[in-house]
């Protein structure tokens, strides 16, 4: 399947009639009615919105209508990072603003998993199930500040829950129960949570897997819990005799069927959730972001760059274990309908989520680079199949997608499509580039910018940089930046993540590549950059020449010290099925590389291996990987417990212990 796309070659663009109807022109309309201020494209709008910060993110609030039961005092205490405070004074709740779309009878969550037929809940019903729980949370004496952990699949149950946590002023973090017991504890365990959520097991690509025999364990570990709250997902009644001081979720609630819902007003940076790093290497990150940093700047990013209205039916596929989760319920914000699919996204066809997508009429359909790659590399076809008329738009996140990826989408599964690819991370539980539907697309790149992010590229001197590949650096605060991490003494974490490079300015990780057009290119993480002979390269571009041809299904590249003090380039690669890695393929895996990077980026060595490591979220594990292969004892080089596919590192292993012998 070879590429046909130059990289940068326009594949849509919108119409003035779709450019009208964006809730992005309806702000820019507001602004010149009650502001005059008036800006003639997407970028000069951009422009003021990180010049005058503060003048937009009021904007923001009023648009918006935000609710507080106090008025704040000031936008921004100051531009410095970090210490920035935003709205001192305000206090606000998340889940009143969910609640503020008026439309029982109009589906709230769409749903289905591989243990549930597809099904739809009301705004009313949503509205009555969350005040049952809630009620029912502080019948247990959880209060304002407590932590509510879930370890849940991305179902209705753990929706309600959290909207039932954000209501009465709680903290919450949620995992996958892909996730193991170590894993989860090494997360949960941070935060000292009062109250566990948790399923007793779940069916993935149609096996089952019990998970309370973890549940028991993430007990044992964390002697803060009051309660554990037990929904019967795999099985009808399981056994809780297992479990310490446990509960089914029906049993929970019982006696609260009629409450109402209220809403505890907290200070707009009360701690809303904790998101964790991936914890590749290490014990994970415990990010805190804020209820009013996250409430506005998913107002802004779910209205203004997904374009989501009341109506639309916003899907993500995501476990809890990921923000996109988190992203996904600031649909809710926006009125919209918001999508959840639990399971396999190729079990049992795969093309089971475009199946998925035209019998829930989805309007924007999330999902990650990496699926539609592998859609590519199958060769499916969803515009054969299925009747997407009501797709308007696909998100793609979680690594940088390839023009060969563009150009998948707009063959095979529509062609009058807003494509918004979008790289920001955990961190900031949002995106910092992305799309806007004021734009055109463009092959391998994202639109711009977001609007009050001042995203730059820097060089290794701190200087901003245009049409180079530098540190992607945001330059003034944000307000879902973290107000903390947890248990952080003196913030040396925080610190050292973000502002240890550049004093003052955010260091996100990523290489970033901003055009003279506006336009941006993520590289993958600058800590796994290819460096040969002085020349960066990005690992996305090593993988978008070498998964071009029709041989190659996956890739992973690294470069690592050789015992004579080189660097030496290894890739590995996932051949298509029948296909062995001899001499005549790696010649022309070579001459890819020599023609679509440069002949310094040709690699030593090509290994051929079964899959490529990735996380559960789906990024590939470069930089652990690399560590392995430099000498590093795999416990201290990766997380097993974080991994899609744990067995894949063996090779690895086995490979290092070879690199080794032959240095020595």
């Amino acid at each position: 399947m070879t590429n046909t796309i130059k990289e940068g070659t326009i594949l849509w663009e919108p119409s003035p009639q779709f450019i009208g109807q964006t809730n992005l022109a309806q702000y820019m309309d507001w602004l010149k009615r009650t502001r005059q201020l008036s800006f003639d494209n997407y970028f000069s709008l951009w422009n003021w919105s990180v010049t005058e910060i503060e003048a937009f993110w009021e904007s923001i609030w009023e648009y918006f209508e935000i609710r507080s039961s106090v008025p704040y005092k000031k936008v921004l205490s100051g531009r410095n990072m970090p210490g920035a405070r935003w709205f001192e004074g305000a206090r606000v709740n998340y889940a009143e603003h969910v609640f503020r779309h008026a439309r029982p009878d109009t589906p709230a969550i769409i749903s289905q998993s591989e243990l549930r037929p597809l099904q739809e809940m009301s705004w009313q019903t949503l509205y009555e199930r969350v005040a049952t729980f809630a009620a029912a949370l502080k019948a247990a004496g959880i209060r304002e500040g407590d932590r509510i952990v879930a370890y849940m699949p991305n179902i209705p149950e753990a929706v309600i829950a959290f909207l039932a946590c954000a209501s009465i002023g709680a903290t919450w973090s949620s995992s996958s129960p892909d996730f193991g017991g170590p894993t989860v504890i090494d997360r949960f365990k941070q935060i000292e949570p009062a109250i566990l959520v948790a399923v007793d097991g779940y069916r993935y690509g149609g096996k089952d897997f019990d998970r309370m025999q973890a549940v028991g364990q993430i007990q044992q570990a964390i002697p803060t819990l009051r309660k554990t709250v037990i929904l019967p997902y795999l099985n009808e009644r399981p056994d809780l005799s297992l479990l310490d001081n446990a509960i089914l979720w029906d049993d929970f609630v019982r006696d609260h069927g009629n409450a109402e819902l209220t809403y505890a007003h907290v200070p707009f940076d009360h701690p809303l959730w904790v998101l964790f790093s991936s914890g590749t290497t290490g014990l994970p990150k415990a990010i805190v972001q804020s209820y009013g940093g996250i409430l506005i700047e998913h107002l802004k990013f779910c209205v203004f760059h997904m374009d989501l209205k009341p109506g639309d039916r916003f899907f993500w596929y995501t476990t809890t274990g990921w923000m996109m989760w988190n992203v996904l319920l600031g649909g809710l914000l926006a009125g919209s309908t918001i999508v959840l699919f639990d399971g396999n996204p190729a079990y049992p066809e795969p093309d089971t989520l475009w199946r998925f997508a035209e019998e829930t009429n989805i309007t924007l359909f999330g999902t990650s680079a990496n699926y539609l790659l592998n859609c590519r590399s199958r060769n499916i076809r969803p515009k054969d199949k299925y009747r997407l008329e009501h797709l308007r738009a696909i998100g793609s996140t979680a690594s940088p997608l390839p023009p060969e990826g563009f150009e998948w989408v707009y063959q095979n599964v529509k062609s009058d499509l807003w494509l918004c690819s979008t790289s920001g991370g955990t961190d900031l539980c949002t995106a910092i580039v992305g799309g806007t539907p004021l734009l055109p697309v463009h092959a391998g790149e994202m639109q711009g910018p977001s609007l009050g992010v001042n995203a730059k590229a820097f060089d290794e001197e701190g200087n901003p940089v245009i049409n180079e590949v530098g540190e992607l650096v945001v330059t003034d605060p944000m307000p879902s930046m973290p107000i903390y991490f947890w248990n952080d003494e003196n913030n040396e974490r925080y610190l050292e993540s973000y502002f240890n490079m550049y004093p003052g300015t955010w260091r996100h990780g990523d290489w970033i590549k901003i055009t003279d057009r506006g336009s941006c290119q993520i590289y993958g993480r600058s800590d796994s950059t290819i460096n040969r002979g002085g020349v960066r390269i990005g690992t996305s571009e090593i993988y978008s020449a070498v998964e071009d041809g029709e041989e190659v299904l996956d890739s992973l590249v690294v470069d690592i010290m050789s015992g004579t003090g080189h660097l030496k380039m290894l890739l590995f690669v996932v051949l298509r099925d029948g296909l062995g890695l001899d001499e005549t393929l790696k010649d022309r895996i070579r001459q890819r590389l020599r023609e679509h990077c440069s002949p310094r980026h040709v690699p030593d060595e090509i290994y051929a291996i079964d899959e490529v490591p990735r996380t559960l979220n789906g990024k590939k594990l470069e930089v652990p990987i690399k560590k392995i292969l430099t000498g590093i004892p795999v416990e201290r080089a990766v997380n097993k417990g974080v991994l899609e596919n744990p067995d894949s590192i063996g090779f690895f292993v086995r490979l290092a212990e070879e690199l080794t012998q032959r240095q020595s």
